[in-house]
């Protein structure tokens, strides 16, 4: 039996404000956000972090949730799949970005601009939400991790930001 493939994905905001798209192939060249497949022993977090630095060399903090989706042999992807997407937003505090070999270019955008772009489905939902929930967002922290949580948010961040880690309510 084949089960659905868990993968991370996040809209990443430089210091300017700006939305970070891909474009991709493996969408049928529409525009994307960066992400992938978890390993196995992964948390969601370091599965971003380390898909980030794979795919554009950006280096992400101040990470939020974002609605998980599910996408089942969409007409939009290269070949049959089953993804449950786990959805985030980040933040960067870089411009430049070095993709590898699976984006063939990318954009900062400013957030109107970028939903006028032909956006995959799942990437349109992420921006939507964004645009809708931007001063709501709520904070990662992740519990496995062994170093002190980078993720807390500094003082650009908005007062209505909450935190979740271990103390799930």
């Amino acid at each position: 039996m084949t089960y659905p493939l868990a993968t991370v994905g996040a809209l990443v905001i430089n210091p300017h404000g700006q939305c970070l798209l891909i474009r991709t192939h493996k969408w049928h060249d529409t525009w994307a956000v960066p992400g992938g497949k978890i390993d196995y022993g992964e948390t969601v977090v370091q599965a971003l972090k380390r898909e980030f630095l794979e795919e554009t060399g950006l280096t992400l903090n101040r990470i939020f949730w974002a609605p998980v989706q599910e996408a089942i042999d969409s007409p939009e992807f290269y070949k049959p799949a089953h993804f449950i997407l786990l959805n985030f937003i980040a933040h960067t505090e870089q411009r430049d970005v070095t993709l590898n070999e699976e984006a063939q270019t990318y954009a900062w955008l400013a957030l109107e601009d970028a939903l006028t772009y032909d956006l995959n489905t799942p990437t349109r939902r992420l921006l939507e939400f964004y645009r809708d929930h931007q001063d709501s967002l709520v904070a990662v922290t992740d519990p496995n991790a062994d170093v002190p949580d980078a993720n807390a948010p500094d003082e650009h961040a908005s007062d209505s930001i909450r935190e979740v880690g271990r103390e799930a309510h």
